[in-house]
């Protein structure tokens, strides 16, 4: 057993006793974690500030070499989620991103730039009414850290460049779009424009300030919302649980 330090955001809480939880985390050092905060629901609990779904704690905890949950020892709270006021749908998208954050992340395997893009993601739910672009470039940032952001540039099937088409046929099991002659062989169930993956492709991009600028149509938000909760849906094997309630 060894004492670790990290920052983490919790992503899951449930009950473990009358007086203890586990935690699942996000942290930045370790990825996933699962810990065992004894006392924690107790009234003088000295977890009581910190435990809090999409807290940002830094936290000390003892690391079980057998498998087993990890003890949970300190947490000091750095912030805890209070969307813009007034905005259901930004608290909403926060429970959306632990969701995300716990089902398509292993334990201990770890992202430092998923937990820099999810904890900007959260202040942004925080400071700003609109989530769009932010929630967009989350799930963007996760698709890519676990290898599977779809192909925009070459046809999902030939692999030949997609060409200048009005729109393209997006197909969730196959990763990626297809050209004109490969769409009339395969199946897919999203149409996406011309205009939405050059927006995709820019959201993709890691120039903050350059999608900043951006200025989504109603159209584009469709088109995206459907292309990511199509690839979101395929990847988990079921909807995710908090989609229906990603209203734009």
């Amino acid at each position: 057993m060894s004492n670790e330090k990290t920052e983490g955001l919790i992503i899951r809480l449930a009950d473990f006793s009358e007086s203890s939880k586990v935690i699942t985390w996000f942290t930045r050092d370790f990825g996933k974690t699962a810990s065992l905060a004894k006392g924690a629901k107790r009234l003088k609990s000295s977890f009581e500030a910190a435990i809090d779904l999409l807290a940002t704690c830094r936290i000390v905890f003892i690391r079980k070499s057998s498998g087993g949950l990890d003890l949970l020892t300190e947490a000091q709270l750095v912030n805890r989620f209070r969307p813009y006021p007034g905005s259901l749908s930004n608290l909403y998208v926060g429970y959306y991103i632990a969701e995300l954050l716990d089902a398509l992340t292993e334990e201990y395997d770890p992202h430092p730039e998923l937990y820099d893009a999810a904890y900007a993601a959260i202040q942004h739910l925080q400071e700003q009414d609109d989530f769009r672009k932010a929630l967009i470039k989350f799930e963007l940032t996760i698709l890519e850290e676990i290898g599977q952001l779809p192909q925009f540039e070459y046809c999902a099937g030939c692999g030949q460049e997609l060409g200048q088409l009005e729109s393209y046929l997006y197909d969730a099991s196959n990763g990626g779009l297809y050209c004109r002659y490969c769409e009339q062989q395969r199946h897919g169930n999203v149409r996406v424009s011309r205009g939405t993956i050059s927006v995709l492709q820019k959201l993709s991009d890691e120039n903050t300030l350059l999608s900043q600028r951006l200025n989504l149509s109603l159209q584009q938000q469709r088109e995206i919302r459907q292309l990511l909760s199509t690839t979101m849906s395929h990847i988990l094997g079921r909807r995710p649980k908090m989609a229906p309630y990603l209203q734009l």
